[in-house]
């Protein structure tokens, strides 16, 4: 019991880490948002769909907050930190209920469309309301959107590689065991 909670806390530093790097590594700017497009929802999506709701959620939250913090974007960090937590246990949740009565891959596009609409409409509501751009924080929508295309087909491909590594399955099938 203690090696597990021990090793899903490890699992959960590394996709913290991995979500930061994957997030900072390429960011392309949006035009006319002040946001960016990048990779760190492939690891956000996949740390929920190996780690769960709870470990996931916070691998994903502290990971992207890490990222906003560290690029500049500091008045997003703290919605950021909640969007993505958010994002990722959606998208866990959804996939431990349907990974036992569809195949592993609709499961986690299902879960990963599921994961997406929550950062979507997340972002829309933490700059409409919270920033205070009002109707114009639609203006992200497209790009939330582009960027939610992106994290769901790499967080699917690296999620069908990865499964048929050992620790990997191990981690999946403990994910299932985790208190949330």
């Amino acid at each position: 019991m203690k090696n597990d909670n021990l090793r899903r806390l490890i699992l959960a530093a590394l996709f913290a880490a991995l979500t930061y790097v994957t997030t900072n590594i390429i960011h392309i700017p949006t035009p006319g948002t002040n946001g960016y497009l990048n990779l760190g929802d492939c690891t956000v999506l996949l740390g929920a769909f190996v780690l769960g709701p709870v470990y996931g959620a916070a691998a994903a939250g502290i990971g992207s907050m890490l990222a906003d913090l560290l690029l500049g974007y500091v008045a997003y960090a703290p919605g950021t930190l909640v969007i993505k937590a958010l994002m990722a246990f959606a998208a866990a949740a959804l996939f431990r209920l349907l990974r036992g009565r569809l195949h592993a891959l609709p499961a986690a596009i299902l879960a990963g469309v599921a994961g997406e609409l929550v950062m979507v409409f997340g972002y829309f509501g933490f700059e409409a309301v919270l920033l205070g751009y009002g109707p114009a924080a639609a203006a992200s929508i497209p790009s939330n959107l582009a960027q939610g295309a992106l994290g769901i087909v790499g967080s699917v491909l690296l999620y069908e590689a990865l499964a048929r590594v050992p620790a990997i399955q191990k981690a999946i099938r403990a994910n299932g065991k985790e208190a949330s």
